[in-house]
């Protein structure tokens, strides 16, 4: 237990040291791969910025890489989002974990469809000379390991990737997270808040807390033909190809810390049907403006899942004083059926479907489609 204390004090101190070291919004638009603060997942994103402390599986990845070691067997996922409507831009996220002794590893992969861009030069600045296409993609390695029944701590490596066809840049990341829940177990039937499976559903709530560190890595930097130019020095007769060095840039990172409560809405201890989760979060940016979320999740026997977020921060009701598209509504919903066991008559996995829309102004919000298999 001194080990486990010992690591949650380390990662909050080093949040808190590394929160009073960013500079934003003071140097808002000097970072580069922001991709790496949007959120693909369609389960996580219906919650906003609050579901830190309680996000668990695959979706993990992005906000808190603890949540990995909550998959009692094999996860698949997938999920598909239409972001920022009406640009015409989409964002394909997939990932699998399994456990393996007391932890579970994983791997996610995101990549963004931007589309086709005419390409204009200086010469000829109208589009029909031709398209390019931009490749933008993140892929993740992560590790969750249970230290007991309600602590889990979790580290992911990335990879960032943005590249044109003659301009390319790449950048490592290292993610880490600490999560408590009291229904976290070893014990698979204690380990999920299911009505069929949790024999403890007596109990008046759950409290989770949560902590997160995303995006510590190396500065990036551009290079490629596309740099480089060619033009007439001094007045002479023959051009010259001048290459331009590009400065690096750093990586977005930010500290979420979080926390949560179930509460037990049935009037009967023996059921456990009907769950409420309140959960709150504050995310210190360096890239933008910081945030604090409140959220709301309904489960009717985990089946049926109704969230509502809301994802404030400075200047978010006035048009001209938010600094991004996002104006911090967040909604989703969630259905997920048993797969049962013929032969036992017992549940050993879940199909779930998941959605979410975050609101935005302009375009017309994003929306975020998912498919999910976990086996037990």
């Amino acid at each position: 237990m001194n080990k486990i204390y010992s690591l949650a004090i380390a990662l909050i101190t080093a949040s808190t040291g590394f929160a009073q070291n960013m500079q934003a919004p003071a140097r808002t638009g000097q970072y580069g791969f922001t991709q790496l603060l949007v959120n693909g997942w369609a389960q996580s994103s219906g919650m906003g910025n609050a579901s830190s402390s309680s996000v668990s599986g695959v979706e993990s990845f992005y906000w808190n890489i603890a949540g990995l070691g909550k998959i009692e067997g094999t996860e698949l996922a997938f999920s598909r989002s239409s972001w920022l409507g009406g640009t015409g831009i989409n964002i394909n996220s997939f990932g699998f974990g399994q456990k393996v002794g007391e932890g579970v590893l994983g791997l996610s992969v995101t990549s963004f469809s931007i589309g086709q861009i005419p390409i204009t030069t200086y010469d000829q600045p109208e589009p029909g000379i031709g398209t390019y296409k931009p490749s933008i993609s993140n892929i993740n390695f992560g590790y969750a390991y249970n230290f007991t029944t309600r602590i889990s701590a979790g580290v992911n490596v990335k990879l960032a990737s943005e590249s044109t066809p003659d301009v390319r840049t790449s950048a490592m990341a290292i993610d880490a997270g600490l999560q408590y829940s009291d229904y976290m177990s070893n014990n698979k039937e204690v380990k999920y808040r299911d009505p069929d499976r949790n024999p403890a559903a007596g109990r008046n709530g759950d409290i989770r807390f949560g902590v997160s560190i995303k995006n510590l890595g190396t500065d990036a930097k551009y290079s490629g033909d596309g740099l480089a130019a060619k033009s007439n020095i001094d007045g002479k007769a023959y051009t010259q190809t001048t290459s331009q060095r590009s400065d690096k840039t750093p990586l977005p990172s930010f500290i979420n810390i979080g926390c949560g409560y179930d509460i037990r809405l049935d009037s009967d201890p023996k059921m456990y049907w009907h769950r409420l989760t309140a959960a709150m979060s504050f995310t210190n940016q360096t890239a933008t403006s910081n945030q604090t979320a409140l959220g709301l999740e309904y489960a009717y026997k985990e089946m049926l899942l109704l969230r509502a977020g809301y994802n404030y921060e400075k200047g978010i009701f006035d048009f001209e004083t938010r600094n991004n598209a996002y104006t911090g509504l967040n909604m989703g919903a969630s259905v997920q059926l048993p797969m049962m066991n013929k032969e036992t008559k017992t549940k050993n996995g879940v199909l779930a479907v998941d959605y979410s829309f975050r609101q935005t102004r302009p375009f017309s919000g994003t929306h975020t489609f998912g498919l999910r298999v976990s086996l037990f």
